[in-house]
This record gives structure tokens, sequence and C-alpha cells, in this order.
């Protein structure tokens, strides 16, 4: 498969051809990619959210007034669901939400979600990212010439320091190891770019790797 190739500083580019990337046809790998984006955005999520219900609500051990006589709705507690400050009736309360997704079906989805980006033209190569570089006008005119708008993801098998610190300012811009990037990375950004050395570690992991 055919990718553009772009020099270190953006301004030169040229098509290579990469024999590694995964093919697919149809929609094979695609239900994988729906599970994997779920399991992923699930096992981010903490489940410590938590809500009192009537009996653990502080208060409320008195009745209001009396049952009969008042003229008044009839009422055993200040904390029953029905008043303002009372319990919740069928609240959240702390829970795992993590989604245990095999091996086999997440290699399968990081492939999938590769090719499709590959083939839409949404993935670039870049030579490699300047080392070094302690500006972040410097590392904005490098990807705005690659991707002039949406948000970008600079993939790279180990980001220096200064790079990381240059790139951290730019609000469309997020960094990712080449050994961390998974199927959610591939699919939530407009553009990705990466480095020649970190897509020989990208095809490998798609190519039967870990992931």
């Amino acid at each position: 498969m055919k990718l553009v190739v772009f020099s270190s500083d953006g301004k030169t580019s040229s098509e290579r051809d990469f024999a590694n990337v995964p093919t697919f046809e149809g929609d094979k790998g695609l239900q994988a990619v729906k599970e994997v984006i779920v399991a992923i955005n699930a096992n981010n999520r903490q489940g410590t959210h938590s809500t009192k219900t009537r009996g653990e609500v502080r208060g409320g051990g008195k009745k209001p007034w009396r049952q009969k006589g008042t003229g008044r709705a009839r009422a055993g507690s200040i904390r029953s669901p029905l008043w303002v400050g009372g319990g919740v009736v069928f609240g959240p309360k702390p829970r795992d939400y993590s989604k245990k997704v095999n091996a086999r079906v997440r290699r399968l989805a990081f492939s999938r979600a590769l090719f499709d980006r590959c083939t839409a033209g949404e993935l670039a190569v870049i030579e490699a990212f300047q080392a070094g570089v302690a500006k972040t006008k410097a590392v904005n005119e490098v990807v705005t010439r690659i991707a002039p708008k949406g948000r970008v993801l600079l993939v790279d098998a180990g980001f220096d320091a200064v790079t990381s610190r240059s790139s951290r300012n730019l609000e469309r811009v997020s960094l990712q190891d080449a050994a961390q990037l998974n199927t959610l990375d591939l699919a939530q950004y407009a553009k990705i770019i990466v480095s020649t050395k970190a897509l020989e570690a990208i095809l490998a992991r798609a190519n039967g790797g870990k992931n």
C-alpha cells in the first residue's frame, strides 16, 4: 500500500510503498473495532459514582406531622425520595465497568482500524520528528503543513523530552508512543502523523506482534 511520506520539516513529500500494511475486504473486522473501542472506553471509567438511598441519608427519623387531620398528604420521613434532599431511587452505585476482549479480537480491530485510516489517506508518515526542537511554533508549523485542520495525533517510537514539551501547548495535537497506540487512538483523530520508526513498530504489531 502506498502512503505519503513527508520530510522532517513537512515541506516535501513523496509516495512510498509499504508492503506490510494489512488489507481487508468487505466489513471484516468492523465488529471487532466496535467491541474494542467500547471496551477501552468502559475500562477507562472509574465507576466511583455513588448516590444515597433513603436509608443512607442523614436525618428523617421523626414523622414530619401526624397521619391524619392536617389536610396534607401522608408523610413518614423528610428523607423520602419524593422530598427535596431525600434519598435517590435506583441511583448509581460504585461498580466495575471493565470489559474483557481477547488478544485475537484486539489484534484484528487494530489491524482493521489501521487499514481504514491508510486507505482513507488519514495517516501520514514523517521521516522523523525533529529532535530537540524547543519551540512550539516550530512544531506547529510542521504539523500545519501536513494537517492544516482537525485533531492530530503524533506517533513516534519514544518522544524526547524537548519535543514533548514543545507540543503540549498545541490544543489540537496529542502525542502517543507506538507501543501504546490502540484502536481508539486510530479511530478518534482527524489525522495521524507517524514517524517511519514508529510505523515499523505499528506494522509489526498489526502483523502478529503484541497488542
